[in-house]
Formats: structure tokens, sequence, C-alpha cells
């Protein structure tokens, strides 16, 4: 008996001192919303192994139309959560301490669409049209653009009526509205498949007007920040998942690829993945995460003046994950 168990104390002790015999550090991913090639960086982390390459077992949680991230993390529901800026500081604003560690997205992919019908070819003609917005956090951008345009948002003489737009196409097509919301990569790709274009659409893209705000950034919890271990973790997710974007961007037929198989909806269409990669490939910087602070200074200033903070914040991003990286 006791050379069996001195036998398994040795295997035990030499189990222990090979690679990776201790568990990896879990970490939970909420997306913002369903997968696609929006969150292609980390689709592709995870499907090429770079998250296993930092010891990190990640799970992805895809988004969508009833889930807020920042209610999933509050809820102790996710570790990090993708989210934009206008909405993670809306948060925070009210009691859930969400720190900004790493912006891979640095240009807005948002734009407001006009077909010719709608008799829309400039800002001055918005008063008394209906207007398509997303809500759930994604309204703060338009409100910031119609508030330094000085345009009423409540249906009153002079100013828009505001539809709460589905995450399609249809109100326009339907005639719901006479504009809609649409991000580059995405529903805009849908107008495009349907006919419409540069030739009968009035486009109106936030970041060329200066209206854009931060989107897709990584946030976690502000306590957690105070674990060395957990900041250690995030620093690992960050350069895997900037690994997984350069790898997608510099492989787009793959990377679609990948997204399709993670689906587990199956609502994921291959040609449209493709085109989604290339067109958030102008979005992202893959070879830098850091906050660019004149964009983050422009969102603060935009959801002050439409009273959606009260005031400047503090402790609302940290350099601690990307200074790690350099």
């Amino acid at each position: 008996m006791k050379t069996m168990i001195t036998g398994l104390l040795a295997g035990t002790m030499a189990l222990a001192t090979l690679p990776g015999a201790f568990a990896a550090d879990a970490l939970t991913l909420q997306l913002k919303w369903v997968t696609q090639a929006q969150f292609a960086g980390y689709l592709v982390a995870e499907a090429k192994g770079f998250y296993d390459e930092e010891d990190l077992d990640i799970t992805i949680l895809p988004g969508g139309p009833n889930i807020a991230p920042e209610q999933v993390i509050a809820g102790g529901g996710a570790d990090i959560i993708v989210t934009w800026m206008a909405a993670g500081l809306a948060a925070r604003d009210t009691g859930v301490p969400l720190v900004n560690i790493a912006q891979p997205f640095k240009r807005s992919g948002l734009m407001m669409i006009c077909p010719t019908e709608s008799e829309v070819t400039e800002v001055a003609d918005f008063p008394g049209k209906t207007l398509g917005v997303w809500f759930f956090g994604n309204e703060y951008p338009f409100f910031a653009w119609m508030n330094k345009e000085g345009i009423a948002t409540d249906g009153s003489d002079g100013g828009v009526t505001v539809l709460q737009q589905s995450f399609d196409i249809q109100p326009m097509i339907q005639g719901q509205a006479d504009c809609i919301s649409v991000m580059t990569y995405n529903e805009y790709g849908q107008a495009l498949d349907a006919g419409y274009g540069p030739e009968n659409l009035t486009i109106f893209n936030y970041t060329e007007m200066g209206n854009d705000l931060l989107e897709d950034g990584l946030y976690v919890l502000e306590d957690s920040l105070d674990d060395p271990a957990k900041v250690d973790a995030y620093t690992r997710f960050v350069r895997a998942s900037m690994k997984g974007w350069a790898y997608a961007l510099e492989n787009p037929e793959e990377a679609a690829e990948i997204v399709v198989e993670s689906d587990e909806t199956g609502a994921a269409e291959l040609d449209h993945q493709l085109y989604m990669v290339g067109e958030v490939s102008k979005l992202v910087d893959a070879d830098d995460p850091a906050l660019d602070m004149a964009t983050y200074d422009r969102t603060v200033k935009a959801l002050i003046d439409q009273e959606i903070i009260g005031a400047e914040p503090e402790g609302a991003y940290t350099t601690v994950v990307t200074d790690a990286l350099n």
C-alpha cells in the first residue's frame, strides 16, 4: 500500500510540472449582438486556438435584441462585454461600474440612409420626417447628432418623429420611415442587395460628419481590476483577440467561414459575412487596441450635452491592459 501511495504522489507531482497541467483561466465574453462578423476577431481567436495559447478558457455568448450586455455583466453573467461606449458610460452613470480596457474599433460604422422618394438630401430636410433609430443603447449617437443640429426629436413642429426601428431595412422598404439607421458592415449591405445604393440614396455617415461616437469596445467591472490575476487574464485575452482580428482581416474568406460555423442558429450566410468582414476591416485597427482619447472626449461631451450622463466620468477607462501589451 505504501508503495502504491508513493507512486501516486510521484505521478501527481510529475503531472503538475507538465506545461498546461493547471486549469486555464476561464473568462466569459458577452457579445453586443448575434454571432456575426462584427465579432470576427473573437470568434477567429477561439477557432484558431489563440486563446488556448494564452492559457485561457473563453466562453463566447451571443447577444440579441433582448440582451443588454451591461445588464449581463452587472448580474455576474460575463467577465467582459462588447458594447458601444455611449451605452457603457450611460450604464456607469446609473451605477454599473463599467471600465473600458481596450478599443479595437476606432471608427464608427453607423449611417443614416434616405431613399430618393423621401426627398431628403440634407439635414435641413429632416424636420417633419420620420427617422428610424435603434434603441437599447444604440440611440445615443443619433440623439447627439440631432442635439448638435438643434432639431427636436419629439415629433413637434420643426422636429422629427423617431421610429423605434427593427434591426433590418424593412421600415424603409415598407415606408414606415423616411430614413433609417444602418451599419456599414450589415444593414447597408442589405440595402445594396435590395437595389439601393448611392445613386438612389442620400447617405449621412456619422464618421464623415464628425458625429461618430466610439462603438465596439471591451468593458469589465471596475472592482475586478483590483485583482492582479484578473488584469493579467484580461491582458492575455486582449492580446489573443487582437491576434484574432489581425488573422481575420488578413484572411477574410476563412474568417467568414469561421463566423458561419460559430453561429449555432444557422442564420449567418457566408456571402453576407464575407461582406461584413470587408467592411469591419475599415473600422478596426488590429495593431492598436488602445483607446483614442480625442474620440473618447467627443463621446463624453456629446453624452453630457444630451444629459445622458450627468458629468465627466471618472475611472471609466484604464490603459493598464493595453500598456502591458507594448
